[in-house]
């Protein structure tokens, strides 16, 4: 309790402090004993804190870094451990959601792609040959939309990776994914306009696995589809990397100071986060803080 209560009262403090502060009270506290028998009740008292400070750390009432001991907090009752457990329980179902509407935007991310690779198939087969290449966009690319008035500045890095867009006028930038989606590629799944036949479509350009999800989202039980950017503004232009768009710049802000935006939905496939193991050994040692 002693050692409890001083680490309560400091917050923050070291092994070697809480020992020789508990040292000196029962030091003081009984002056009738040899200068052996002292030592050695110096030597048991900090024995007992590093015992003491171990079984507090086991019970996560305080937490061990390198040196430094902090105070956490004293085991919280029933009532308090159930509302923390509802926190975490919300915490998991909106990042449930998160990972859902990821794989939401992947599923039609693949099943405009599929269907633009099919139609390209088709003019080729029609017209008996490859299309002319000054009529061909390669993928990733964005479209930068804005009056004819406006005077737009244009900056290319030497390595042609940074382009850096100065605009006087308001403007909007849609990414691969949006234009494909505006020229029906995803079957009207990403608005809930898709048709029984597109339905049929989208479902066939997607492992069998995934068809389930692809129902669900023409049937619009699964939450809506759709990423949206946070607004701001920059007055300095608007600065974009090549790797933006080559790595899925999952959205990513491209606005001006007169509030123009930017339209965009490609996503990264998601991965899971697994936190950083701590090298450091947690367990106390009664010689930390004689070095």
């Amino acid at each position: 309790m002693k050692v409890c209560e001083k680490v309560q009262r400091k917050g923050t403090t070291s092994y070697n402090e809480v020992a020789d502060e508990l040292v000196a009270e029962f030091s003081t506290t009984d002056n009738h004993i040899s200068p052996n028998e002292s030592a050695y009740d110096q030597k048991n008292i900090r024995r007992r804190v590093y015992d003491a400070l171990n079984v507090l750390m086991a019970m996560n009432i305080i937490s061990k870094e390198k040196k430094e001991i902090k105070w956490i907090g004293l085991p919280t009752n029933s009532a308090q451990e159930c509302q923390n457990l509802e926190v975490e329980k919300q915490r998991r179902l909106e990042r449930i959601k998160q990972k859902q509407s990821q794989l939401q935007e992947l599923i039609l991310q693949q099943i405009a792609f599929k269907n633009l690779v099919q139609r390209n198939r088709q003019a080729e087969q029609q017209a008996n040959r490859p299309p002319p290449s000054n009529s061909v966009i390669h993928l990733p690319f964005i479209i930068v939309n804005t009056s004819k008035k406006t005077v737009i500045d244009c900056s290319i890095s030497n390595d042609k990776f940074e382009y850096l867009f100065n605009f006087d006028n308001t403007f909007e930038i849609h990414d691969d994914i949006e234009v494909l989606k505006r020229m029906g590629m995803a079957c009207g799944l990403e608005s809930g306009s898709c048709s029984a036949e597109d339905l049929k479509i989208a479902r066939s350009l997607v492992p069998k696995a995934l068809e389930p999800y692809v129902t669900e989202m023409a049937q619009g039980s699964i939450s809506s589809v759709y990423v949206t950017s946070s607004s701001g503004s920059t007055s300095n232009g608007t600065r974009f990397s090549a790797s933006d768009f080559s790595n899925g710049g999952d959205g990513m802000l491209a606005t001006s100071s007169n509030g123009s935006q930017y339209s965009g939905s490609r996503v990264e496939t998601p991965v899971s986060y697994v936190g950083d193991d701590d090298d450091d050994d947690d367990d106390f040692n009664e010689n930390d803080d004689d070095d």
